[in-house]
């Protein structure tokens, strides 16, 4: 199993790694910085405020030397946060053994972290001003914007809180090692298949997919719609739909 944490600058990225390798016995790799930092990290590298590597991670090159290494070990546990754009999101989702998780929390509670961070290393930290635009250039830029890693996350982690002990509570919750969130059960990968079909109706009162399943084969799929060769509901064909509008 390979964990993927992406979020914005003091989101409580390496809190959620530090936890999965404390807690659950997850090894830690990365992506040498160079190969993958956006402006903004770099700026931050030169004033010391990026996150303290782990030192005991393991690091590769690039994306793809890294997911060279964790295929043949993909029984093992392992977590990155070195996610560098959507092309190696892309690569990494190919694998079945891939779990992406975005992290993130209330600006003024990032600010308040980024100022704590800044302290400790003697520095002058941004106004909030400047940290909204230094946050927002991160996520919303067109070229290194992260928005598009935290869009496709299939665990959304909200660290609304200073405590560790809450987030850790919020982890333990989450049950991040169960299969099924890489592989889902019976019940609810025909689900999934039911709320596609479903797409396909046409009524306008309400959307209805159904599965006919036997020994978990699909046997046959269908939605609500029209019978064949008559105009489809949502082009005027059924009328029903204006019996229930008032007056």
């Amino acid at each position: 199993m390979l964990v993927g944490i992406c979020g914005g600058i003091c989101a409580g990225k390496k809190s959620v790694a530090d936890f999965l390798v404390k807690n659950h016995g997850f090894q830690q790799i990365s992506v040498a910085p160079g190969n993958h930092q956006t402006v903004v990290e770099e700026q931050f590298e030169q004033l010391s405020l990026t996150s303290s590597p782990n030192p005991s991670a393991q690091s590769f090159e690039t994306i793809d030397e890294l997911i060279d290494f964790v295929t043949p070990r993909w029984r093992e546990l392992w977590v990155t946060t070195d996610i560098p754009d959507d092309a190696a999101l892309e690569r990494l989702l190919l694998r079945p053994f891939f779990l992406l998780i975005s992290v993130d929390a209330p600006i003024t509670l990032r600010w308040r972290r980024f100022t704590d961070r800044c302290w400790r290393k003697q520095l002058e930290p941004p106004d909030l001003e400047k940290f909204v635009l230094i946050s927002d250039h991160s996520q919303y830029d067109p070229k290194i914007g992260i928005s598009y890693l935290l869009d496709r996350a299939h665990v959304r982690l909200f660290n609304t809180s200073s405590s560790l002990n809450e987030l850790h509570a919020a982890l333990n919750s989450l049950d991040l090692l169960n299969m099924q969130r890489l592989r889902p059960a019976w019940d609810q990968y025909f689900m999934q298949l039911a709320s596609l079909a479903a797409q396909r109706s046409n009524c306008m009162k309400r959307r209805v997919g159904c599965v006919i399943v036997k020994d978990n084969r699909v046997m046959s799929t269908g939605y609500n719609g029209t019978p064949r060769n008559m105009k489809n509901c949502n082009e005027g064909g059924c009328m029903s739909i204006y019996y229930l509008l008032p007056g």
